[in-house]
């Protein structure tokens, strides 16, 4: 199997990890705006894993369905980190600074394979998967400000010129 091939299929599990992560995590979550947050990105991470899997060309996977709603990898950085968090008492700031850890390693690790892949189809999958996990950041940054009473980015303006 190709090194692009594997890549595709680590990245296909790495999405479904996030996507464990922020179900797991939303159900730890007391505030209504972090559940909701959390479920918008588990539904993107199913999407990115579902792009990943349509450019994977292997043969040793079942069907797309069949492995999304298979259990969780535990094993796995983003589950294990969420195990210690959730026996340590996860709540919504442990569970936002997590996500912003694993979203930008997962954002730089993405770019990293996008410029080393050369076939151009695959490349934009890394690529496009690249700037929606940056989106992803940003949502988290965001939501994290507004549960820590931060400034939201929207104030900015409002507060400087008082």
């Amino acid at each position: 199997m190709s090194d692009v091939q594997n890549a595709l299929k680590r990245s296909v599990q790495t999405e479904k990890n996030a996507m464990n992560y922020y179900q797991i995590a939303a159900k730890h979550m007391k505030d209504e705006g972090a559940i909701k947050t959390f479920e918008l990105l588990a539904r993107e991470e199913r999407e990115h894993a579902k792009q990943f899997f349509d450019g994977y060309d292997g043969d040793d996977m079942p069907t797309f369905e069949e492995f999304i709603n298979a259990p969780p990898e535990n094993e796995s950085d983003w589950l294990s980190d969420l195990e210690k968090a959730i026996a340590s008492g996860l709540n919504e700031r442990k569970a936002m600074e997590l996500a912003l850890e694993k979203e930008k390693k997962l954002e730089e690790s993405l770019r990293e394979m996008a410029a080393k892949v050369e076939d151009p189809a695959v490349a934009a999958i890394f690529e496009a998967n690249a700037k929606s996990t940056h989106n992803h950041y940003v949502i988290i940054e965001s939501e994290y400000a507004r549960l820590m009473g931060m400034v939201h980015e929207t104030d900015i303006d409002t507060f400087v010129r008082e």
